[in-house]
C-alpha cells in the first residue's frame, strides 16, 4: 500500500464519506490490510427451512402431493414462521431439486369467466385413502363445489356417491354460501345421470326444480369445461400431508374443513383477489333459499334422539356418547358403512363404529365431563380414572 510505504496516515472520515462507509469500518478494513490480513469470509446464513429438509422431502414424496400442499401443511402444523410461498418454492428448487421428483401437469386448460351469481361448478375427488396415526385406513370423498365468479368454496366430507348424498352435499353448499345460483356444472354422475338417456335423472331434476336452479352438464370427456373446479380439486391435495397425522375420522372432517378456509382466503392466480373478498359481491347475485320446509324434506331421513345427563343417545338398543355440550339436546343418527354419524343442526359432532356393546363412550367425550364434574382432580388422575371407568364399563356392557 502506498500510504504504508510513504508513512502517510489516511484520513479514515473522508475515505468513509467517499465510500459511503462508516469511518470505524473503513478503519478496520485499513489495519486489516496493514497487517496483512484477509477480510474473513461471510458466514452463510442457514435458511428457516434447512431444518425442515427431511419433512420436505417426505411430504413431497407423497403420490399426487405438489409443493403448496407441503408448505401449507408446515405452516398449519409445524412452524408458521418459514416465510411466503415463494421462497418456499424457490429453496425446495435450489436446495432439494436432487432428493424430489415433481411431477408437472402439461396438459391446456383454457379460462373463461362467468357472471356474478350465475354458476355453480361441482364435482366429486376420490376415493382418497388416508391413514390415522395408529394406522387405521380411511377411505372417503370429498365433494367439491366452486362458485364462477369468485371462486369461492364448499368441500364436503363423504363416504359414499349416492343421490341422496349429492342432494344433502348441495343443500350444505346452498346453506353455506346462503342463496342459490341460477345453474349448477356438473359432469356424467352415475348417481344423478341417466346414461341411456343422456340426461338427468327425473328424481335429480326435481330436487333441481324444487331447489330453484338449473341442472347443466359438461361436454363428454371434457371436464375442463367446468375448469373452475378442477382448479378447486386441485387444492384437495392440500390434504395428501396429513397421512398418518391424524387420530380417527372425526380429526379428518376437522381437517377438511380447516382447508376449506384456507383455500378461501388464499389469492386466486387468475382473478388475483382472495375467494372470500369476490363471495362478499357474487353473494348480493344468488338467489334466495327455498322453502325451509322443502329442505327439510330432503334431509329428514336421519333418526333423532333426545341426550341424556350421561351424554348417551339410544340407537337400535345400544348407547353411544356425545360431547357434554349436547346434553338435553335432540340430535340425529345415521347410520352408514356400519358407523353411526351423529349430528346437531346439520352439523357433524362425533362417529361411532356400530357396537354390540350395550354402553359406548368415547374416551374424549367421558374425560371431559368427569374433568367438569370433580375439577379439583389433577389432569393426569382424570385419566387414569377414565380408563378405569371405562374399562369396567366395557366389562359389564357386553
Amino acid at each position: 500500500m502506498r500510504c504504508k510505504y510513504e508513512g502517510i496516515k489516511p484520513n479514515m472520515s473522508e475515505i468513509g464519506r467517499i465510500c459511503n462507509m462508516d469511518r470505524r469500518t473503513v478503519k478496520k478494513i485499513y489495519d486489516q490490510l496493514l497487517n496483512g490480513e484477509e477480510k474473513p469470509p461471510r458466514k452463510k446464513r442457514l435458511s428457516k427451512l434447512a431444518k425442515y429438509d427431511d419433512l420436505i422431502v417426505e411430504k413431497l414424496s407423497i403420490p399426487g402431493n405438489n409443493k403448496k400442499a407441503t408448505y401449507m401443511f408446515i405452516v398449519v402444523n409445524v412452524d408458521n414462521d418459514i416465510g411466503s410461498y415463494s421462497n418456499f418454492r424457490k429453496y425446495v428448487n435450489n436446495h432439494l431439486k436432487d432428493r424430489i421428483e415433481i411431477e408437472k401437469n402439461k396438459k391446456i386448460h383454457l379460462r373463461f369467466e362467468t357472471e356474478y351469481g350465475k354458476q355453480l361448478q361441482f364435482d366429486w375427488k376420490g376415493p382418497i385413502t388416508l391413514h390415522t396415526k395408529s394406522g387405521e385406513e380411511i377411505q372417503f370423498y370429498i365433494f367439491s363445489a366452486t362458485l364462477g365468479a369468485s371462486r369461492y368454496r364448499k368441500y364436503v366430507y363423504n363416504k359414499f356417491m349416492t343421490l341422496e348424498t349429492v342432494e344433502r352435499c348441495l343443500i350444505e353448499t346452498f346453506e353455506f354460501i346462503n342463496g342459490v345460483p341460477k345453474e349448477c356444472l356438473t359432469d356424467n354422475m352415475s348417481s344423478i345421470v341417466n346414461y341411456s338417456e343422456n340426461a338427468f335423472t327425473t328424481e335429480f331434476k326435481n330436487f333441481a326444480k324444487d331447489m330453484g336452479f338449473i341442472p347443466k352438464k359438461c361436454k363428454v370427456k371434457s371436464p375442463e369445461t367446468k375448469g373452475k373446479d378442477e382448479s378447486c380439486n386441485r387444492f384437495v391435495n392440500w390434504l395428501l400431508p396429513y397421512d398418518y397425522e391424524f387420530s380417527n375420522e372425526e380429526e379428518l372432517i376437522e381437517i377438511v374443513k380447516k382447508i376449506n378456509i384456507l383455500v378461501n382466503n388464499e389469492v386466486s392466480q387468475t382473478t388475483g383477489m382472495l375467494p372470500s373478498v369476490l363471495f362478499t359481491k357474487e353473494k348480493e347475485y344468488l338467489q334466495p333459499l327455498p322453502n325451509k320446509k322443502i329442505i327439510d324434506s330432503y334431509l329428514d331421513t336421519m333418526i333423532p334422539a333426545k341426550v341424556s345427563n350421561g351424554l348417551l343417545v339410544n340407537y337400535k338398543g345400544r348407547q353411544y356418547s356425545v360431547p357434554q355440550k349436547y346434553i338435553n339436546q335432540t340430535v340425529k343418527l345415521n347410520e352408514i358403512d356400519n358407523k353411526l354419524y351423529i349430528y346437531y343442526n346439520k352439523k357433524l359432532i362425533t362417529i361411532h363404529d356400530i357396537s354390540s356393546n350395550k354402553i359406548n363412550y368415547k374416551e374424549e367425550h367421558y374425560k371431559d365431563a368427569l374433568a367438569t364434574v370433580i375439577p379439583y382432580k389433577s389432569a393426569e388422575e382424570i385419566e387414569k380414572l377414565t380408563k378405569k371407568n371405562l374399562e369396567l364399563l366395557g366389562r359389564l356392557s357386553k
